[in-house]
């Protein structure tokens, strides 16, 4: 149970930070946003404020927030269709029923023969059994209403292919910078809460039963030197040690301003298909407010880079598809991580969120990437893409990622029975 309620802590909070990049970024910009999904799938919860759809679907595969015009508008009026019309205190529509009319008595019905709720804002259409035209105005905010479902028209300026090609990327990119963000927060907190690495080679503490308590090291030892070689960082002494198992290794040491030597012998440990020394000591850590925020920023470069190496050995073969890791492989490793305590548990989720913003920035179709990809290319051209063109891209890409996903899914769930 703890398990699952962590999983879902730590999934909502990763796409709840994402895709309120998006959201607020969109609101800034006027953009009209429809719906803001956490989740995909059937409604689980839903909540409408103001303009928006606040929704929790069934599938944790991630989340969506739905701009007016990213999407082809899901109710278009023809000519010759009939509709209700309602009204407010300024005489201007108020809602359009699109069906369903007997339930709204007081509608006014109308034969359409011109629509533009884009940049007009009008409807043009015949009363019934007549031959006068008569033109309506739509008020700004006015409502659809489809099989008892209310859905706010979008006019141009609240559309997303309306704003400048800076305030579009912007809102595209806002996702994965709020994930960079957060893990820049998480990385500050653990940086306080636990101390962050001093800057020379200090031991933290030492291990019970350990090669290093079994050759006289303590806790505020600093190393300085290690066979005549002089030693300034822990990196070095790292180095050293791992380089040397089963070695004996000379050891100068710094305690309470006096020098001693200590004799120690590296026990062996594998490692990723190696063998290193290890001694059983851990660095030195010192909190401080001030440090921890470049502490956090260096922490969060290190977990990108990271990434984005594996994902470049993905590419170039030296990793397999096999490796990867979907939902049922990340509730596995968090059920590992969170029976270790609640700081790795945090630690697992900032290195998510740093993971979640990169894969989000691959120039893939569908993903935040390659929607920044087409709207580069309108920079670059002086005019958009066809719409229509760029949503089948999209669209393909958004199924072979699903498709990938299951595949990956399933390799998750093989690797549990094994």
């Amino acid at each position: 149970m703890t398990t699952i309620i962590a999983f879902i802590l730590m999934f909502g909070l990763l796409v709840f930070v994402h895709e309120f990049g998006h959201f607020i970024f969109a609101k800034r910009a006027g953009m009209l946003v429809r719906e803001f999904a956490i989740g995909f799938g059937p409604k689980v919860f839903s909540l409408k404020n103001d303009e928006t759809l606040y929704t929790i679907r069934l599938l944790p595969l991630g989340g969506y927030v739905r701009v007016a015009g990213e999407d082809p508008e899901i109710i278009d009026l023809k000519a010759g269709q009939h509709i209700g019309l309602e009204f407010n205190n300024e005489n201007k529509v108020s809602k359009i029923i699109v069906n369903n009319k007997s339930k709204h008595p007081n509608a006014h019905v109308i034969e359409v023969e011109r629509v533009d709720l884009d940049h007009q804002l009008t409807i043009e259409g015949y009363e019934i059994d007549e031959d006068e035209k008569v033109v309506f105005q739509v008020d700004r905010k006015a409502n659809f209403v489809m099989d008892e479902t209310e859905t706010q028209i979008a006019p141009y300026d609240r559309q997303f292919a309306s704003k400048s090609v800076p305030k579009r990327a912007m809102q595209l990119f806002a996702g994965p910078m709020m994930n960079f963000i957060l893990t820049i927060i998480i990385f500050a907190i653990l940086g306080f809460v636990q101390g962050i690495p001093t800057d020379n080679a200090s031991i933290g503490s030492v291990q019970e039963d350990s090669p290093a308590a079994e050759a006289g090291f303590e806790a505020g030892d600093e190393i300085v030197e290690i066979e005549g070689t002089s030693i300034s960082t822990w990196e070095e002494f790292q180095v050293i040690v791992q380089d040397s198992p089963e070695q004996e290794l000379s050891m100068m040491v710094n305690r309470n301003n006096e020098r001693i030597e200590l004799n120690v012998i590296p026990r062996s440990l594998e490692r990723q298909d190696q063998v290193v020394g290890q001694i059983g000591v851990q660095i030195e850590l010192e909190k401080s407010i001030v440090k921890a925020i470049p502490y956090s920023i260096e922490q969060t470069y290190t977990w990108a880079k990271l990434i984005v190496v594996n994902l470049g050995k993905l590419v170039t073969g030296q990793f397999s598809i096999d490796m990867l890791s979907g939902p049922v492989g990340i509730y596995d490793a968090t059920d590992q991580v969170v029976k270790t305590g609640f700081l790795n548990f945090m630690t697992w989720t900032a290195a998510l969120s740093v993971n979640l913003g990169i894969i989000n920035l691959l120039p893939l179709p569908a993903l935040d990437g390659g929607r920044l990809i087409f709207v580069g290319l309108e920079a670059v051209r002086g005019k958009p893409i066809d719409p229509q063109k760029e949503g089948i891209v999209h669209f393909i890409g958004f199924a072979l990622l699903m498709l990938l996903m299951i595949v990956v899914t399933w390799n998750d769930i093989q690797r549990l029975f094994l």
